[in-house]
């Protein structure tokens, strides 16, 4: 049993790296990706990342193909996580709002992006994501709020914001309760200071399946999940640049583009290709039934001398 399931190990960690080694080699993959930088070219060759083609945590599948070992992969002590450069923990923190309020923003909005970036992964993979929201909250390169994190560039219409799911209608589609609630327990031990150590001080990543132009300027750390995670090259790649303490501060509770052309629906099945979402009916088009009238009700076929029983006696 123990050779079985250590052989089942190489297979995935094989298959890992195989991916990995594809996307961080082939430029012919170049593609948008579910963390874009803003001047970087959207294409549509990849299907997790088109708008209505995708769901919660879709690029875990869109991912799969190349699985054939490779000699030589250090296996982690997680089947999940494959390392490909030494790391430094990112400094520990409790991430507490001003308010409770602010508190539960904060949660709201990093459930959001665990679920609708990693929403089918194993936690490994939900767990680097929340980690890489943190560490840019922590950077001074990015806003000091995690929904400013989360929701950075949502105001956009060209698809180009930092999560994709923020702008591109993926959450007009209802979530899954249990998948939500996984997502909501990991966001909540992230924000109470559980730091995700195989991560380090990553701040990007994409999924296997593309290379987009910026990830030749950055560091790849480790293939966690469906995703290759990157940390920035000179200071900010150090822990000195992490240590910004978290302003407490939460001034929004979504994405800014509040408009999207499709109406919530149940939530698709995990392994289910996604569909197009319909566009609601409008109020206005709603057809008015008119009110019928009240039927008179018929006779009563009472025998008369039964007719005033249980009527009080006068």
């Amino acid at each position: 049993m123990q050779s079985r399931m250590a052989g089942n190990r190489w297979k995935l960690h094989g298959a890992l790296a195989a991916m990995a080694m594809t996307a961080l080699a082939a430029p012919h993959l170049i593609t948008a990706a579910p963390l874009d930088m803003l001047d970087t070219p959207i294409t549509d060759d990849d299907p997790a990342e088109k708008a209505g083609q995708n769901f919660p945590g879709s690029a875990f599948f869109f991912a799969q193909g190349a699985f054939d070992p490779v000699p030589g992969v250090q296996i982690s002590r997680s089947e999940h996580v494959m390392g490909l450069a030494q790391v430094q923990a990112a400094p520990a923190m409790a991430f507490r709002g001003l308010t409770a309020l602010d508190s539960y923003r904060a949660l709201n909005c990093l459930t959001s992006a665990i679920y609708y970036e990693a929403g089918n992964e194993p936690e490994d993979g939900q767990r680097a994501v929340a980690q890489v929201v943190l560490n840019r909250v922590r950077s001074p390169l990015w806003p000091n709020s995690v929904c400013g994190v989360v929701y950075e560039g949502s105001e956009r219409t060209d698809y180009r914001c930092q999560f994709t799911f923020s702008c591109d209608g993926s959450m007009a589609r209802a979530p899954d309760i249990r998948a939500w609630t996984r997502a909501q327990r990991i966001a909540d031990q992230a924000l109470s200071g559980l730091v995700y150590r195989p991560v380090g001080l990553a701040t990007h990543y994409h999924t296997l399946a593309v290379r987009p132009p910026w990830s030749s300027t950055l560091q790849a750390v480790a293939v966690i999940g469906a995703h290759i995670f990157y940390r920035n090259s000179g200071f900010h790649g150090t822990p000195a640049a992490f240590r910004i303490p978290y302003g407490g501060r939460e001034m929004q509770s979504g994405p800014a583009r509040r408009t999207w052309p499709a109406k919530p629906v149940a939530p698709l099945d995990a392994f289910e290709m996604p569909y197009a979402v319909q566009p609601s009916p409008s109020y206005q088009t709603m057809p008015i039934v008119p009110s019928q009238p009240v039927q008179a009700l018929p006779e009563s076929t009472i025998r008369p001398e039964y007719q005033n029983s249980g009527k009080p006696l006068t």
